[in-house]
């Protein structure tokens, strides 16, 4: 039987299992697809620890994901555009990606490009789209100066680059382990210990945009810096949307096979790059999310069933 990953209650780390489940059927419109790379992503442990509870409740046992890579291994009925042994990247809504097989909507998948790695497209879905979206909202162009917290993390990493492709200049909030990586990458790094502010702005006179992948009052920062709510759009800090007005396009804007083609497309020409920090078995579902939850990782984790 597939193994799949399952909670059972909300919780930390602990209530994490890999378990036996049924083989899933794909019905109409549905292709089923063995997964080979799935991404993991912060808004997976809130949901697992009960903190979207009202917003996103839980149905138990919960499976785990939304991103997945694979190669397509049944057909349902009404799928015309896509056979057996094609190599897919796809995303699902059914919080069920960390698993060995998955049922995905045709509509939800694209072709896996030559040149794209399985882990690199099994972790591509969450945060490059929620990275394409926030790109979007700030409408970056060129002469633009954007900051980017969290700037080597998940969607920091990809949104420094797609910025970068939109012609600004990128200036990314990150540790000093992280800081050649940045540099590398075209971006300006600034540490985001105490002082910021003043670094900001000893490296950028003028901030015309602000890209908030860490919450924690980097929107306050950002209006410090004088850079108006609708050039904000924070991932995270949904209070901060409340209270000031700013955007909060995230992975619901981006969320298509269209943008998940375009980013893998970019990934493909040598334009995007997604960092993987390590690879767990999927057995080590556990190890990956304590590792995940430390939020100091570059780039993404990723489990290969």
């Amino acid at each position: 039987m597939p193994q799949a990953v399952r909670f059972e209650q909300y919780g930390d780390i602990e209530e994490l299992r890999v378990v036996e489940v049924d083989r899933p059927v794909p019905g109409p419109g549905q292709v089923l697809v063995r997964v080979k790379a799935a991404g993991i992503n912060p808004g997976e442990a809130s949901i697992r620890k009960g903190l979207f509870a009202d917003r996103w409740p839980s149905t138990f046992p919960s499976g785990q994901g939304s991103d997945l890579a694979g190669v397509v291994e049944e057909v349902g009925e009404g799928v015309v555009d896509v056979t057996l042994g094609d190599e897919v990247i796809a995303f699902t809504h059914e919080r069920a990606s960390q698993a060995e097989l998955v049922v995905v909507e045709v509509e939800d998948l694209t072709r896996r490009p030559e040149g794209v790695s399985w882990e690199a497209a099994g972790a591509l879905f969450v945060a490059g789209t929620t990275a394409y979206a926030a790109v979007r909202a700030v409408e970056l162009g060129e002469g633009d100066t954007v900051v980017v917290s969290g700037a080597a993390g998940g969607v920091g990493s990809l949104a420094v680059q797609l910025a970068r492709n939109a012609g600004a200049t990128v200036i990314g909030l990150a540790g000093e382990s992280n800081h050649d990586w940045l540099s590398a990458h075209g971006v300006i790094p600034v540490a985001y210990s105490e002082g910021v502010a003043d670094r900001i702005r000893a490296v950028a006179p003028r901030v015309d945009a602000f890209i908030d992948t860490f919450g924690d009052g980097y929107v306050e920062l950002a209006l410090e810096l004088g850079v108006k709510p609708d050039r904000i759009d924070t991932i995270i800090d949904f209070a901060a949307v409340e209270k000031h007005g700013v955007k909060a396009d995230g992975n619901m804007a981006g969320a298509s096979a269209a943008v998940l083609a375009e980013l893998a497309g970019l990934i493909a020409d040598g334009r995007l790059e997604v960092p993987i920090a390590k690879v767990h078995p999927l057995a080590e579902v556990r190890e990956a999310y304590r590792e995940l939850e430390r939020r100091h990782t570059r780039g993404k984790i990723v489990l290969t069933p």
